[in-house]
């Protein structure tokens, strides 16, 4: 359990990345861990177009208004689509996958970052998702939750202060209860 909470105390948003490439083995343990996620009914909905190519990140980095300019100093993007014709729970499928993502990278030492997508615009006033759609050719059945940027990490970042620590979010026995 110590190990988790370290991991989870040290995995902190990378916006800024040396531009290093991240070897194979290492993305191919970071989807296996993506594709292990939970799932409602194990359905599985979620799937991830992995992005390389210095000019589509660079595209994909405009394709919200503000939080997704990092994409273009990433050495990598994974974008986390849905087939929402499986579940409609698809969005916290989606996000589960996500963040396993994320921790994967961390225990491996990469830096990464979450980029919303649902429901954000970028600067022409497109919604995000369609951006994204339009230009990856995703199909529009499917939906785009999110863009996680991947790379090695260019400054180290201090880790969760425990000392805030938000206690008095939890609640016992009922809200409001001790």
């Amino acid at each position: 359990m110590d190990n988790f909470l370290e991991l989870l105390k040290n995995r902190r948003s990378s916006r800024i990345f040396t531009g290093e490439p991240v070897d194979k083995d290492t993305v191919c343990n970071i989807m296996k861990a993506a594709l292990m996620s939970p799932s409602g009914h194990r359905i599985n909905p979620w799937e991830f177009i992995l992005v390389e190519d210095k000019e589509m990140l660079k595209t994909l980095s405009k394709s919200k208004e503000h939080g997704s300019a990092l994409l273009e100093g990433a050495a990598m993007a994974v974008v986390v689509i849905a087939d929402t014709k499986k579940t409609d729970v698809w969005i916290e499928d989606c996000s589960i996958a996500t963040i396993i993502m994320q921790l994967a990278a961390e225990a491996a030492g990469i830096g990464s970052c979450w980029v919303q997508i649902r429901c954000r615009y970028n600067a022409d006033g497109v919604l995000s998702e369609d951006f994204v759609r339009a230009t990856l050719g995703i199909p529009a059945d499917y939906a785009v939750l999110s863009v996680v940027a991947l790379g090695h990490k260019a400054r180290e970042t201090k880790p969760f202060d425990e000392e805030k620590m938000q206690w008095e979010k939890i609640h016992i026995g009922r809200f409001g209860g001790e």
